[in-house]
């Protein structure tokens, strides 16, 4: 048996430090990716957005650089190993790893125990939630039962590569699967332009309401909303730069248009009716739309919004 105790170089603190601190990172990183997937595919049913733009843009990005360098450190923490076997005794490695271990362990507790509350409180147990739940299990467990093992010595050169193979091949699986639910870059492009447009359209429909409330009829044309005093300018596509359509359609009814680059993930039911403006509860705010041009009809509740020449 070998006796021999070595001194903590900087090296060895940073080089540990890295390791840990890769792991972390990709493991976050994984589970929010993962997460991401599965509020896009399995929405919540009470959830009324009118669509969602979640974005794997960085949870990918951090994958695609950590994870490599996590496997790389730990490479040369291997080789290191072999070369001086008393480095496995060092003390900030043992302090890295039980700490990881109770982190790991916490979350995994932690998981298991939000799954048993929902089951006791009677709530549902939706297939998001469980694909959530088995998420955060299986990744903290695998962390977990990898570094005891790791810890006792029970890790061959050969397990340390199936390892790495593995764990490679279930981040590359799961980016891959990111980009087939939430869309390829050029889909996620898209998709910003119309948050942009649907962000500009509310802003436009607050400012017709304005104008009603104001004059007590609408306004004949998106010119008209031109203020230049308070300020605001009637915004054009994000994309192409061309104006909105808008079209009074009655005394307290209008449409707003845009084109789309993308179809909105719905999480609500197909509302068909016009809208009333103001209107609180599900149908509130739907800009659901399809790839192309969409139409919104609103219509002003005079209740809630009032003329301000008959405000009291």
């Amino acid at each position: 048996m070998d006796n021999t105790r070595v001194e903590t170089t900087p090296k060895d603190f940073f080089l540990h430090l890295g390791v840990i601190v890769t792991l972390y990172v990709a493991v976050i990183s994984l589970i929010n990716l993962l997460f991401t997937v599965i509020d896009t595919a399995f929405p919540k049913v009470l959830q009324y957005n009118y669509h969602s733009s979640s974005s794997i843009s960085w949870p990918v990005a951090s994958l695609i650089i950590i994870f490599p360098l996590y496997i790389f450190l730990s490479w040369l923490l291997i080789r290191d190993y072999k070369t001086i076997p008393a480095k496995r005794d060092l003390g900030i490695r043992k302090w890295l790893l039980y700490i990881t271990l109770f982190v790991t362990g916490i979350a995994v507790i932690t998981d298991l125990i939000t799954l048993i509350y929902y089951f006791l409180d009677g709530q549902t147990m939706t297939a998001g939630f469980i694909l959530k739940v088995l998420t955060v299990l299986v990744v903290a467990g695998v962390v977990f039962v990898y570094y005891i093992s790791d810890l006792k010595g029970k890790i061959s050169d050969k397990n340390n590569k199936i390892f790495a193979i593995i764990a490679g091949v279930i981040v590359l699986a799961s980016i891959v699967v990111g980009f087939v639910v939430i869309g390829s870059p050029a889909t996620q492009r898209e998709r910003k332009h119309d948050d942009q447009r649907v962000n500009d359209l509310q802003g436009i429909q607050g400012q017709v309401v304005n104008y009603w409330q104001q004059k007590e009829v609408l306004p004949k044309s998106l010119e008209d909303l031109s203020d230049p005093i308070m300020g605001f300018v009637v915004p054009k596509d994000p994309k192409t730069g061309d104006p909105y359509s808008y079209e009074a359609v009655s005394k307290f009814g209008f449409k707003l248009c845009a084109v789309f680059g993308a179809e909105s993930i719905d999480r609500n039911s197909d509302y068909t009716k016009p809208i009333p403006v103001g209107y609180v509860g599900p149908q509130s705010e739907n800009w659901k739309h399809s790839i192309g041009e969409s139409c919104f009809d609103r219509i002003i509740d005079p209740q809630k919004f009032p003329p301000y020449s008959k405000r009291i």
